[in-house]
C-alpha cells in the first residue's frame, strides 16, 4: 500500500486537507460570548483575570474609582520597587544594573554590596560553555531561528546536569544562576552558528569574560573585535534590567508557571516560556517595529513632516501598508494605557546613544510617531481608547544602534527575562505546585460512530 509521493501531490493534500480542518473546526461568532468565556484571560474591561499570586513582579496601569477603571501612569514594580527607583540608583552610581536586578528578583531583596560582588563572582564562574557542548550542540546543529536553538540548548542542558530532576530550593537556585550566567553565551553562539553555516559569513566563537557584566560580554561576544563604548554596554545593560521581569501574568511567565505547577524540572519550564517568548504577539513585537520603521523610513520622504507620517499611518491602520493587519507595532500595551516606564527609561538612553552614532534624525521620527499614532488611531478607529508607546518601540532600534544583527532581538529579551522566569519558577515551586488546569467546554454535539463501510 506504501508508496513514495511527489512534493506536489504531498501539498495538493496538505491544501485539501487544511481547507477542510478550517471548515470544521471554526466556532460560529459568538459562541465564545454565549459561554462567557474570557478569551485571552481577560475580563470584558481589559484587564487580566486573576488566577495567581506573586511577590516577585507588578504591573500597574490603572485604578478603580467608584466600580469605573480609569487609566494611570504605568508603573513597574520589581519585588515592591519601582522600576525608577532602581533604575535611577544604579545609573546615578554609573555601574551596571543586571546582575543587582538578577539578585533581587531570585532572593526577594537588594544585596548589599559584598552580597553583590559575591552573586557577580558566581555568574561570572559559570559563564563559559564547554568546548565539547558548543561543538555538538551548537555548532553541528545550526538553526535559522536563535530561540529554537536556546529552547533545545535549555533542554540539553539537562543532559549534562548531574542532579537535573531535583526541585528543592538549593538546587533551583543553583540551576538558576546557571541558566542566567550561561544565556548570553548560548544566545551569541547559536546566532554565530547561523550565520555562519546557514548565511555563509565568518564565525566568531569568543569566550566570555568572567570580570565583565552581562552586558558587556554580550556585546563582547557578538561582535569580532570584542570592543564597545562605555555608554552601548551601559545602554544595553539598561534594556535587559527592564526586560528582566513583567509580573506573572505575561505570557512566557505563565507558561513556565503552568510547567512548573505539573512538577517537572526547570529546564522543561524554561524551554516552553522560550517558545512562548519567540512570539510576534510576545517577545518577537520589536522585530516587527524595525520592519515597520524600515517600510516608513523608506516610504515617509520628508521624515521632519508630521502630515506625511500621519498619511502613512493612516495606511497602515486602514490595512493598505505595510503588512495589512492594521496594527502600529510597538504602541498600545495588554496593560499600560497612558505610558509604560520602560520606554520611557530606554527612550532617555536612545537618545543620547543616537547622538553618539550619528542618528538623532531617526530618533527624532520615532520621537514623532510616537506622538502622533495614537491620535490617527483614535481618529481613524473612532475610539478614546488611550494608547501609549510601549518598550519593544524603541527597543529593536537601539539594539540596531549597537550593531546587533535583528535575528539576536528576542534572545537578549530571553537573556533578560531568563532572571524573571527563574524567580517565578522558584516561587511557584515553594508555594506547592497546585497544578494548573482551567476548564474548556466541549460544544462538539455528540456523534455517532460510523463503520467503515457505511462512511461516504
Amino acid at each position: 500500500m506504501y508508496r513514495e509521493m511527489s512534493q506536489e501531490a504531498l501539498d495538493n493534500y496538505f491544501d485539501i486537507a487544511g481547507q477542510a480542518v478550517e471548515i470544521k473546526n471554526r466556532f460560529k461568532p459568538g459562541v465564545y460570548e454565549k459561554y462567557n468565556v474570557k478569551r485571552g484571560l481577560r475580563n470584558k474591561d481589559g484587564s487580566g483575570v486573576l488566577v495567581g499570586l506573586t511577590e516577585i513582579g507588578d504591573v500597574h496601569a490603572f485604578i478603580f474609582d467608584e466600580g469605573e477603571k480609569v487609566p494611570v501612569e504605568g508603573r513597574l514594580l520589581y519585588r515592591g520597587i519601582d522600576i525608577y527607583d532602581l533604575v535611577n540608583g544604579f545609573l546615578s552610581e554609573e555601574r551596571f544594573g543586571f546582575e543587582e536586578c538578577a539578585y533581587l528578583l531570585l532572593f526577594g531583596e537588594l544585596p548589599t554590596k559584598t552580597a553583590l560582588e559575591q552573586f557577580s563572582q558566581v555568574l561570572g564562574s559559570r559563564r563559559k560553555i564547554s568546548e565539547d557542548f558548543v561543538r555538538a550542540n551548537i555548532l553541528n546543529a545550526p538553526s535559522q531561528d536563535v530561540m529554537n536553538k536556546m529552547a533545545r540548548l535549555v533542554l540539553t542542558m539537562y543532559s549534562y546536569d548531574d542532579n537535573p530532576d531535583d526541585t528543592s530550593i538549593k538546587n533551583l537556585l543553583r540551576q538558576s544562576v546557571d541558566l542566567i550566567a550561561k544565556f548570553p553565551a548560548m544566545a551569541a553562539y547559536g546566532y554565530q552558528a547561523k550565520a555562519h553555516y546557514l548565511d555563509g559569513k565568518s564565525l566568531y566563537i569568543h569566550n566570555p569574560d568572567p570580570e565583565l557584566s552581562t552586558a558587556e560580554n554580550i556585546l563582547r561576544l557578538l561582535r569580532p573585535s570584542k570592543e564597545y563604548t562605555k555608554l552601548e554596554a551601559a545602554v544595553l545593560d539598561l534594556a535587559l534590567v527592564l526586560h528582566a521581569e513583567h509580573g506573572g501574568g505575561n505570557n512566557s511567565t505563565f507558561t513556565a508557571h503552568v510547567v512548573s505547577s505539573s512538577g517537572t524540572d526547570i529546564y522543561s519550564s524554561v524551554a516552553a516560556a522560550i517558545g512562548s517568548l519567540k512570539g510576534p504577539k510576545h517577545g518577537g513585537a520589536n522585530n516587527k517595529v524595525v520592519s515597520m520603521m524600515a517600510e516608513i523610513k523608506n516610504e515617509v520622504k520628508d521624515w521632519g513632516s508630521d502630515e506625511q507620517i500621519r498619511d502613512y499611518l493612516i495606511k497602515i491602520i486602514r490595512k493598505e501598508a505595510f503588512d495589512r493587519t492594521g496594527l502600529i507595532y510597538g504602541m498600545g500595551h495588554a496593560v499600560y494605557t497612558l505610558s509604560d516606564p520602560r520606554c520611557i527609561l530606554l527612550k532617555e538612553q536612545a537618545e543620547k546613544l543616537a547622538k553618539q552614532v550619528g542618528r538623532s534624525d531617526e530618533f527624532e521620527l520615532y520621537t514623532r510617531i510616537e506622538k502622533l499614532a495614537p491620535q490617527v488611531f483614535r481618529e481613524v478607529r473612532n475610539t478614546d481608547k488611550p494608547m501609549c508607546a510601549n518598550i519593544d518601540f524603541y527597543s529593536g532600534f537601539v539594539y540596531d544602534m549597537l550593531g546587533i544583527p535583528l535575528e539576536m532581538n528576542t534572545p537578549i529579551f530571553a537573556v533578560a527575562r531568563i532572571a524573571g522566569w527563574c524567580a517565578h519558577i522558584i516561587e511557584e515551586h515553594l508555594n506547592g505546585c497546585k497544578i494548573i488546569r482551567p476548564a474548556y467546554k466541549c460544544i462538539k454535539k455528540r456523534t455517532e460512530y460510523v463503520k467503515m463501510e457505511d462512511r461516504g
